[in-house]
């Protein structure tokens, strides 16, 4: 597990691709710059696409972790606001 202590959690276990990435970034956008977000997704398209998608708004992403079930927990650190 990793060590960083997250500021909010979203589970977007139950959501689908393109909405994973909407239901994440809701979540993000509710902490400050600096905090940091804990997310849980499926394998597949959105440990893809959400962490890239987080990178490419100017995110942080400091850990990727692999649950072996399935599931990845994904920590980000919320950048600065245009």
């Amino acid at each position: 597990m990793s060590n960083f202590k997250a500021n909010g959690f979203v589970d977007i276990t139950d959501v689908v691709c393109p909405m994973t990435f909407v239901k994440a970034k809701v979540a993000i956008e509710e902490l400050e710059e600096g905090q940091i977000l804990e997310i849980k997704m499926n394998e597949g398209e959105p440990i893809l696409n959400v962490p890239r998608s987080f990178k490419e708004e100017g995110h942080k992403v400091l850990d990727v972790v692999n649950n072996e079930d399935g599931t990845f927990t994904v920590f980000v650190e919320k950048g600065k606001e245009d």
